[in-house]
């Protein structure tokens, strides 16, 4: 039997494609894909993170690789339990501890249920107190921006499951958007591309391959091509074809533009002086999804104002939690995320 170790206090990034857990005095002590591997038969979890994910199409009739989480929140409650007992229980070890403090990131826009559901099943999983924070705050906190300050900071976080916009000032969000169009959209775009004109079906594997190796949102940023394999589905037979980063920018269009237009209209609907502000800092990306090729130009081109990627993009989130795990004894179980950051200052 395995225990939380006394002090264990964590922040959780629980993200639609990535789960990472910040141990606090630690720092990042798991990195793992939110995929967990279950035996239908018995309903017994076989594997989770990277290992489950490798068997994503390739599992027998009895077995079945899946994502617990979709669109940023708790699809599958059961399962989303169970995958976080196995990762904390990776992450800490077989340790006497006891029941830890949490942290745990949400989206902008999560409803109440939805926040309750994450709140649930963190506790299920061993937290003794579980508190939220928005992600575009924490990722703010976790690039190194003073959120305290009455200074307009933008922030466009883009994950797996959503994308989060918000302008933050004086340790709290003044105007919000999040879109369920990320990371996975892009990979799900390219697999409909290629049925569409090809007539081949490829995984979720090969177009995340796809979107990484040669895919860009900005004309002219990339030229390469690239074969890849499939299924016919005139023939029902293996099948190869060659791939240009033009054609995946194609595919791409239709998502890029629901996040460009996200972004325009949070600025539309944040105060002049705030706005004057973010002309003068620019509009900081975090997230995997900010590492596609090309977004941060062609969020820049759009908008007319500076954008750049934070350094630790991916991490920015969870690194966030963990500079407010430092304030945590001065919190009771139901303030909230806004007075989470105020004690920053």
């Amino acid at each position: 039997m395995w225990f939380w170790r006394r002090g264990a206090d964590l922040g959780i990034d629980l993200g639609t494609a990535t789960v990472l857990i910040y141990e606090k005095g630690k720092g990042i002590i798991l990195n793992e894909s939110s995929v967990v591997a279950i035996n239908k038969n018995n309903n017994k979890v076989l594997a989770v993170g990277e290992e489950a994910k490798k068997m994503i199409g390739r599992t027998p009739g009895n077995i079945v690789a899946v994502r617990p989480l979709r669109d940023g929140v708790i699809s599958d409650y059961d399962l989303t339990q169970k995958m976080l007992k196995e990762f904390i229980k990776k992450a800490v070890g077989k340790r006497n501890i006891v029941a830890p403090k949490v942290i745990v990131c949400i989206p902008v826009q999560a409803t109440e249920v939805e926040k309750r559901a994450i709140i649930q099943a963190t506790r299920n999983s061993g937290a003794k107190r579980v508190h939220i924070i928005e992600e575009p705050l924490a990722a703010a906190v976790g690039a190194g921006i003073d959120i305290s300050k009455p200074n307009g900071s933008m922030v466009l976080d883009i994950g797996g499951g959503t994308c989060d916009v918000a302008v933050i000032s004086l340790g709290g969000v003044v105007v919000r958007n999040s879109i369920k169009v990320a990371g996975n959209k892009f990979d799900e775009a390219i697999v409909k591309y290629i049925r569409v004109k090809y007539k081949l079906m490829i995984g979720e594997k090969t177009a995340e391959n796809l979107k990484i190796s040669i895919g860009t949102v900005f004309k002219g940023n990339r030229d390469i091509s690239t074969t890849i394999k499939g299924r016919s589905l005139v023939s029902g037979l293996p099948d190869e074809i060659e791939i240009s980063t033009d054609e995946i920018r194609l595919a791409f269009e239709e998502t890029t533009y629901s996040i460009v237009q996200s972004v325009k209209n949070v600025l539309e609907n944040t105060p002049p002086e705030l706005v004057a502000d973010i002309i003068e800092n620019g509009i900081l990306m975090t997230g995997g999804g900010s590492l596609l090729d090309g977004l941060d130009k062609l969020i820049q081109f759009e908008t007319g104002v500076n954008v750049h990627v934070a350094e630790n993009s991916v991490e920015c989130v969870v690194e966030g939690m963990g500079k407010m795990l430092n304030y945590l004894d001065k919190l009771d179980q139901d303030i909230n995320s806004q007075e989470i950051v105020l004690l920053l200052e």
